[in-house]
């Protein structure tokens, strides 16, 4: 089964500013190269969407949040999704793309 890709404003937002943070520290060809495989690893997620792992925000939510990672060291992202099978074309929806060392959405701050 193939699924569309679906993203949120704030999942689209989040992607674009990973982008830019990722070009203050590079070249523009290695922040274009980045995204493009940043793209390119959500657009994997048209098949098979569900052989990625359920995400740490998943204890949070009622709706199942699965994650795929993408690239290396502090450049690694979480793209956070959900699948939708419930719709007249089944979906996957980016819910947020957030760097890896970044809290889980939803988990408690640690108290001072």
């Amino acid at each position: 089964m193939t699924y569309r890709i679906d993203f949120s404003s704030k999942g689209q937002a989040e992607a674009d500013a990973a982008f830019v943070n990722f070009a203050q520290f590079t070249t523009p060809e290695r922040a274009q190269v980045w995204y493009q495989g940043l793209i390119k690893a959500i657009s994997s997620l048209q098949e098979m969407p569900r052989r990625c792992s359920l995400a740490r925000e998943n204890a949070f939510f009622s709706q199942e949040i699965r994650q795929l990672l993408y690239g290396s060291g502090k450049t690694t992202y979480r793209i956070l999704f959900t699948v939708l099978d419930n719709q007249p074309i089944p979906t996957v929806r980016i819910l947020h793309i957030r760097n890896a060392v970044q809290r889980a959405i939803g988990e408690p701050q640690d108290e001072v």
